[in-house]
C-alpha cells in the first residue's frame, strides 16, 4: 500500500513493528527501535554485505533495545554478524548502540569526524546538575523561571544514559568519498544545521538515498543552539546545506530517513524544507519589531502549543532564529536586568 501527500509519495504506508525488519530495495532492511522520548523511533537500515551487515545508525542503548535486538539478529538478520556500523550524526538516537556492537561484534564504527568526536566527549561529560554554562544559556535565552528553577534542581540529561561506552578508534567519513556498502557504491555529501558534518550517502547504482535527519518527511529536523557554541548560526548552515542538496534530488530517489516513512518526491521536500524556515524568518521579523527574548518567539515560529515534552527543543530552535538574523545583521540584542538578550529589528 502506498500513501500521496501533495507530490510526496509514501511506499509504505506503516512501518515495521519495533525489532522487526522490512525489505525496502534489494539487500536493505528497514528496522524500526523505540525511542523515551517525544519523537518515540528511529529508523535504522541495515545492508547485507554477504557475509555480514553494514548498519546505518543503531538507536538508542537500553535493556529494551538489546532485547528487541537479540532476536532480530538471529531471525531477520540471519545470524550474520554486524560488521560496521555507519553513524550519520552524532545524536544519542543514532549513536547509543554504537559501542555496544563494537563489543558485541568488533564492528567497524565510521563516520564523520565531528560526529565520532562530539559522540565521544558527550558520552564521556557526564553532569550531575546543570553547569553555570547551561544555567546562563537558560537565563540568555529567556526561560520561563518556573522552568528554569525546576531544572536547576534535576539532574540533566546525559548522554551516558542511553549510549553504550564508545572506545577510540573509527573510520573517518567526508565530502566527496564513495562508500561501497550493500552492494552499492555510494556518494558521500555532507550537511550541516541540524548537526555539524551530518552525512547523507547517495546510491549511485539505484534511485536510493541514506538521508539520516539531513531529509525527513512530514517534520522538519530541530536546528538548534546550545551552550557549547552559543553564538552559532545553524540555521544559515541548515539552509545552505539544503539548497545545495537539493540540486542533487530527483522525483524518483527513495529516500530513507532517520525517522517517518521512506519517500519518494525529494524535490518536493526540499523545497518545503527551505520554505519552513523562510516562513518562520518572515514571521519573526513582524514580532520583533517590540523587543522580545528567545521564549517570547515560540508564537510566530511554531504556531502551536509548547509544553514541557517540546519546551527544551522550541527554546534551542529559536536561539537559532535569532542568531541567523543578528548574524544578517538585521536585528540588535541587549541584556535585559536577568541575563536575558532582548531582540529588535534595526530600525
Amino acid at each position: 500500500m502506498s500513501l500521496d501527500t501533495a507530490g510526496i509519495r509514501y511506499p509504505w504506508a506503516e512501518a515495521p513493528e519495533n525489532g522487526t525488519a522490512i525489505e525496502v530495495a534489494d539487500g536493505i532492511l528497514w528496522i524500526r527501535m523505540p525511542l523515551p522520548m517525544t519523537l518515540n523511533h528511529v529508523n535504522i537500515y541495515a545492508l547485507d554485505e554477504g557475509d555480514s551487515w553494514t548498519l546505518i545508525d543503531c538507536g538508542v542503548y537500553s535493556k529494551t533495545s538489546v532485547a528487541l535486538w537479540e532476536p532480530l539478529l538471529a531471525g531477520a538478520l540471519g545470524g550474520k554478524p554486524v560488521g560496521r556500523v555507519i553513524l550519520t550524526h552524532h545524536h544519542p538516537d543514532h549513536v547509543g548502540m554504537a559501542g555496544w556492537f563494537k563489543a558485541r561484534f568488533g564492528a567497524e564504527i565510521a563516520t564523520t569526524r565531528t560526529a565520532f568526536l562530539m559522540t565521544r566527549m558527550l558520552i564521556l561529560d557526564e553532569q550531575t546538575e546543570a553547569t553555570p554554562e547551561l544555567i546562563a544559556f537558560w537565563k540568555s535565552a529567556g526561560m520561563d523561571p518556573e522552568i528554569l528553577d525546576k531544572r536547576r534542581q534535576e539532574r540533566p540529561f546525559n548522554f551516558s544514559d542511553i549510549c553504550h561506552p564508545l572506545p577510540v578508534g573509527y573510520t573517518r567519513i567526508q565530502q566527496g568519498d564513495v562508500i561501497r556498502a550493500g552492494g552499492r557504491d555510494w556518494d558521500i555529501h555532507i550537511g550541516h544545521g541540524h548537526a555539524p558534518e551530518h552525512l547523507t550517502m547517495w546510491s549511485r547504482d539505484d534511485d536510493l538515498i541514506l538521508s539520516g535527519d539531513q531529509i525527513l518527511p512530514s517534520i522538519s529536523p530541530n536546528i538548534g543552539v546550545h551552550p557549547t557554541e552559543p553564538d552559532a548560526d545553524p540555521l544559515g548552515e541548515w539552509m545552505e546545506s539544503c539548497e545545495r542538496l537539493r540540486l542533487l534530488v530527483n522525483e524518483n530517489q527513495l529516500v530513507l530517513g532517520g525517522h517517518k516513512l521512506p519517500f519518494t518526491g525529494a524535490p518536493t521536500r526540499m523545497r518545503q524544507l527551505l520554505d519552513n524556515h523562510h516562513g518562520a524568518l518572515r514571521r519573526l521579523r513582524d514580532h520583533l519589531q517590540t523587543p522580545r527574548t528567545a521564549a517570547d518567539c515560540f508564537p510566530p515560529l511554531f504556531k502551536r502549543r509548547i509544553d514541557g515534552g517540546t519546551y527544551g527543543l522550541a527554546l534551542v530552535e529559536a536561539v537559532a532564529h535569532l542568531n541567523h538574523l543578528h548574524q544578517t545583521g538585521e536585528v540588535t540584542r541587549e541584556r535585559r536586568e536577568d541575563e536575558a538578550w532582548l531582540w529588535q529589528m534595526r530600525g
